[in-house]
């Protein structure tokens, strides 16, 4: 196990960016704290890691070896503001005895709320109609301007039934034809409350009219959906993406989009945020937010309380309310 600090003192608790009031002031009583900010470099999170008994990170900051050993013998905890953690080396933390935690649940209708908004938006090619309006191109009515496409009676594709796809089911359910979900393991609650069926991925691809993404980062999952999977898709389906970057090809995606291949995409989150590829931008009937799945003032305000209390337990010798590691 790391080793604690000096027992005389508060811990110190470095904030490598930034933290909400709500969980900045659950710490602030109790522990020394350190920020980095918004515009903090690597090189400085390695300055002001030295010696911390627990890092604050977030999905922008990479928790790996060099940042574990900045902080030496005395970290204990390593609290990601989100719930992914593949921006955490777990493994160098299981090494070093340093436990990882993470924030679930609380932003879990947050980011199947704007999951719905974006299937909603691509559908309706909201975001070229409002660029339109805003740049002085409006000319009127045109009954052939923006053509969408409606979803009451779509057949919707879940790849992923963990708390966010589920919350999406719920959402969309009123609207659905059909609701069709892949998973590791059958979700017999959700087939029988919901009405959702297990189906491949490839099933999902070739019969969905909106596709939406709410797996983890993972070695697997990375290029999930690339030019073959693209290629299947109905060239009217809709492509939604709220969990990570890294699961699309996002040349592939902006290809197809231009070759007509699938009809629009919705997206959140990019392969190396905060750089958005030329092409998607460029892309026709692509609405892009800049990760804003859980920025709800109910969402971040939970999340930055959970990442407080999952410091505070470590430090205490309690166990932490979301330990991933």
């Amino acid at each position: 196990m790391a080793a604690a600090a000096d027992s005389g003192s508060a811990p110190t608790v470095l904030v490598a960016r930034r933290l909400l009031p709500a969980g900045m002031e659950r710490l602030a009583g109790q522990c020394e704290l350190r920020q980095g900010g918004l515009d903090v470099t690597a090189q400085e999170l390695l300055e002001l890691a030295r010696g911390v008994d627990a890092i604050v990170a977030d999905p922008t900051v990479a928790v790996d070896d060099a940042l574990l050993a900045a902080a030496g013998p005395t970290l204990r905890v390593v609290a990601n503001f989100a719930v992914g953690y593949d921006n955490v080396d777990v493994d160098a933390c299981r090494r070093r005895g340093v436990a990882v935690t993470n924030t679930p649940d609380v932003l879990t209708n947050a980011t199947a709320e704007l999951a719905l908004a974006l299937s909603l938006a691509a559908a309706r090619h909201m975001s070229e109609a409002e660029a339109d309006l805003r740049r002085g191109h409006w000319r009127g009515f045109d009954p052939e301007a923006y053509l969408g496409v409606e979803l009451t009676g779509a057949t919707f594709g879940i790849v992923g039934m963990g708390r966010i796809g589920r919350r999406y089911a719920e959402l969309v359910r009123g609207l659905a034809g059909e609701i069709l979900y892949t998973s590791r393991t059958r979700k017999q609650d959700a087939e029988r409350e919901l009405g959702v069926v297990q189906v491949s991925l490839t099933d999902i691809l070739e019969r969905a009219d909106v596709v939406s993404l709410h797996l983890p980062a993972t070695a697997e999952t990375t290029g999930l959906i690339g030019a073959r999977e693209l290629s299947t898709m109905k060239p009217e389906a809709l492509l939604v993406n709220t969990s990570r970057g890294s699961l699309v090809d996002s040349r592939a995606l902006a290809q197809a989009l231009q070759d007509g291949e699938i009809g629009a995409a919705g997206l959140d989150v990019y392969e190396h945020e905060p750089d958005v590829p030329t092409e998607l931008l460029e892309a026709p009937h692509c609405v892009l937010l800049p990760h804003i799945g859980s920025a709800t003032t109910r969402s971040r305000d939970g999340m930055a309380r959970l990442v407080a209390d999952n410091v505070l337990a470590v430090l205490r010798g309690t166990e932490a309310p979301n330990r991933v590691a």
